[in-house]
């Protein structure tokens, strides 16, 4: 809601996007929205994307693999988890 402040005082995009560490394309989008639909246009509408498919058992498995780490697993070179480690 910052963004809203800051619109609320005359403070141009631009100077949006500097003071909020944003780009100046999402500092455009958040004043268009503001200007139309005011504070409650800027209010998040929580996470994006798909709900989670796992089961409740599969998400406790997979916690569970990710604390034992890489090396438990059969990665030893480094003890970083990538995507394609955890499709493996």
């Amino acid at each position: 809601m910052q963004a809203a402040e800051l619109f609320e005082q005359n403070i141009k995009p631009p100077d949006v996007a500097r003071r909020l560490r944003v780009s100046l394309k999402s500092a455009y989008l958040w004043h268009h929205m503001w200007r139309d639909g005011g504070v409650q246009a800027l209010a998040s509408r929580g996470p994006s994307g798909s709900r989670c498919r796992l089961s409740p058992r599969c998400l406790e498995k997979l916690a569970g693999y990710l604390d034992e780490g890489p090396t438990a697993h059969g990665w030893v070179e480094d003890q970083v988890w990538t995507a394609a480690r955890g499709r493996g």
